[in-house]
């Protein structure tokens, strides 16, 4: 079973979260920033990895601690839940429209963590949201969970049809590259025999 659950706890967050990258999509969210629980539950539901997240952050001076440490939170129990990648797609790519927004999305599950984030917001705040901390959850994923992705709008104009696009965007190719291929027969996804 491709599940994982782990707590991080620190003097700025204290986190709970678990997944099942072979769930249906069920989403229990609760991080105390309202506009962020939107965005990891519409990753739940577009990736089908079944996600439960629980925050108590320091938000009383803003919500970077929160966003950011749940991002190496997930990223970690997605990285644990996979275990040895033995039979995954590995790679996938996807556009993601949102209305006026084209986002592209590209993973590589590697073992080899980068990111490359083309994506400008034109405003600072989505309600009271900064929308710089979009960046920053994807910075901290990616390196935890050991993924190479890159992410870039190709164009859009408003501000929370863009962060949008970028998690759905991730959640769809999530769901390729973490599928398990049956032609590849239980094997590694690479020559080298290990990610």
């Amino acid at each position: 079973m491709r599940k994982a659950e782990l707590a991080r706890n620190t003097a700025e967050t204290k986190i709970e979260v678990s997944l099942n990258i072979d769930g249906t999509g069920q989403a229990d969210i609760k991080t105390g920033v309202g506009f962020f629980d939107h965005m990891l539950e519409l990753f739940a539901r577009h990736s089908l990895i079944d996600l439960t997240v629980r925050c108590n952050g320091d938000t009383h001076i803003d919500d970077h601690h929160s966003v950011e440490d749940i991002g190496i939170a997930m990223g970690q129990a997605l990285l644990q839940a996979l275990g040895d990648k033995k039979g995954i797609a590995r790679y996938a790519c996807v556009h993601l429209p949102m209305d006026e927004t084209l986002t592209r999305v590209a993973v590589d599950v590697s073992g080899r963590p980068f990111l490359v984030f083309r994506t400008r917001f034109e405003v600072a705040k989505i309600g009271t949201f900064d929308t710089e901390l979009v960046r920053e959850w994807f910075q901290a994923f990616a390196i935890n969970a050991g993924l190479t992705l890159h992410v870039e709008t190709l164009y859009g104009d408003n501000a929370h049809h863009i962060a949008e696009s970028c998690f759905k965007g991730l959640a769809r190719s999530l769901r390729e590259a973490l599928a398990v291929d049956p032609r590849e027969g239980g094997r590694v996804p690479s020559t080298k025999g290990t990610l």
